[in-house]
């Protein structure tokens, strides 16, 4: 036998030092057999995880001490351990046992599962997985587990201003994102960085939970100022801006507005009609042109007779020969700078109520001029319209099946407004020039005449150049943007 020179001789009972004796005591410790369960825990994220919406999130758990994970049993669960997220159990991941919200959606990183450290992704984050997460290790002689906050948040699209119309003297415009979570916070500012109150704020939450926000405010002031729609999230302490130069603004909404009016406009001549006056069908108080194409109101209008209530309530109004229950039908009427009119559709059937019953609901359809500069319809209240160039013809177009009545200004081929409703019965053409108010321009009521096609044809190149087709544009300075 071969001795070496400086190990000792195990042959032979040797007492061993005490540190050696420790050391071996402490491994046996840490042998999982022999293991306190009492000193084992579940190290999870220690604060709340931040998710964005769409995007991906990953969960990190440990035992400490290091210890073989590969045979028990990791549950990834909800709040509580029966809402399971994502199992591993005997070697395998039981995907059948995941709550539906998660399947397809998870994914276990089991690397370092011999020491006791698995990782689970979870994707395609959605408002509705915030809340409280734990994870759980399972063996034959002990259970533990860690429990955490997620939370979730979602930046929006950037914001989009667009110009509605002129209100209150101002200009309105309304803001509008979506995608947003939690609920977010909008403000307007001036070019000042001054704060605007908005004039309406709705805020709706969709299928997906994510919130969509509309904000409109009326600004007043001059042509060249900025405003600008700022929207944040609380939770991220993000926001998004978008800031609009006021005239440039307008100058482009108001080109593509005036566009795409004018192409519904055109449109809508293609079914001109001839419409002629009904004088058995005007008040005593109007004057009708013998050819039926004209009516104004009487210098002198005699007063309400005693014991006849009937000419004390009807309407100073007269219809037209016509009668529309299908089709579509356009006409025109020139209302020159008259300060008061109202025109537009009626049932045959209705009775001549008052100026305060023309409502879709009675049976009107009209639109009206009172005091030279307020424009409005009833619907079935009175309704503002704020007009860029007032209009000296008005055009009408009738589409009966669609329930549609629209109104144009066929000084410049811009559309005004339009009713929507289905009609159920017979219309006729309306017309009320109101009493002369002594103003300096008593013009009459002129229906004008307009190439008539009983059918739709398309234009030929002569067709284009009709002069009833081509808008003008008014040569009055005052009529600006602002």
């Amino acid at each position: 036998m071969v001795d070496f020179p400086g190990f000792p001789d195990f042959s032979q009972r040797v007492p061993l030092p005490s540190s050696v004796f420790f050391l071996t005591h402490l491994l046996l410790l840490l042998q999982p057999g022999e293991l306190n369960s009492e000193e084992v825990r579940v190290v999870g994220p220690g604060e709340p995880i931040l998710a964005l919406v769409g995007e991906e999130v990953e969960f990190s758990c440990h035992l400490l001490p290091y210890l073989d994970a590969e045979d028990m049993e990791i549950r990834w669960f909800r709040s509580q351990t029966s809402d399971v997220v994502h199992l591993y159990e005997g070697g395998r991941e039981l995907q059948s046992r995941q709550m539906a919200q998660f399947r397809n959606r998870t994914k276990l990183i089991k690397d370092y599962i011999v020491d006791g450290s698995v990782n689970l992704q979870l994707r395609g984050i959605i408002p509705d997985d915030e809340g409280l997460y734990g994870c759980r290790f399972l063996s034959s002689n002990f259970s533990r587990e860690a429990v955490w906050e997620l939370e979730v948040a979602g930046l929006g699209s950037d914001p989009h201003i667009s110009l509605e119309s002129f209100k209150k003297g101002g200009v309105q415009l309304r803001c509008s994102s979506s995608g947003w979570y939690p609920k977010p916070q909008a403000q307007w500012k001036d070019h000042k960085g001054q704060c605007l109150p908005p004039e309406m704020e709705a805020i709706v939450q969709d299928a997906r939970g994510l919130f969509n926000l509309e904000t409109s405010v009326v600004v007043q002031g001059g042509s060249h100022s900025n405003v600008s729609c700022s929207i944040q999230n609380s939770l991220l302490l993000q926001k998004k801006e978008f800031t609009i130069q006021i005239a440039e603004k307008l100058q482009t909404e108001l080109d593509w507005r005036r566009a795409e009016g004018q192409a519904e406009w055109r449109a809508a001549q293609q079914y001109a009609v001839d419409v002629t006056l009904d004088p058995a069908s005007a008040h005593h108080s109007l004057e009708v042109s013998e050819d039926g194409k004209s009516v104004s109101s009487c210098t002198a209008v005699p007063g309400p007779v005693v014991g006849d209530p009937q000419r004390f309530s009807e309407q100073t109004c007269v219809l037209s020969c016509q009668r529309f229950s299908a089709g579509r039908h356009y006409w025109e009427v020139h209302v020159g700078r008259r300060s008061r009119w109202f025109l537009g559709v009626c049932l045959a059937s209705v009775p001549r109520l008052g100026p305060g019953h023309l409502s879709p609901a009675n049976g009107y359809w009209v639109m009206g001029l009172w005091n030279r500069c307020e424009y409005f319809i009833l619907d079935p209240h009175r309704i503002a319209l704020t007009l860029r160039v007032p209009p000296r013809r008005v055009g009408i177009f009738l589409d009966w099946e669609a329930g549609k009545l629209s109104f144009f200004n066929a000084s410049d081929g811009s559309h005004i407004f339009t009713f929507t409703h289905p009609f159920s019965g017979t219309l006729c053409a309306y017309f009320r020039p109101r009493a002369h108010d002594g103003g300096e321009h008593p013009d009459p009521l002129t229906i004008c005449p307009l190439p008539v096609r009983r059918t739709c044809l398309l234009l030929t190149e002569e067709d284009e150049t009709d002069t009833w087709l081509q808008p003008y544009e008014p040569s009055d300075p005052t009529l600006g943007l602002w």
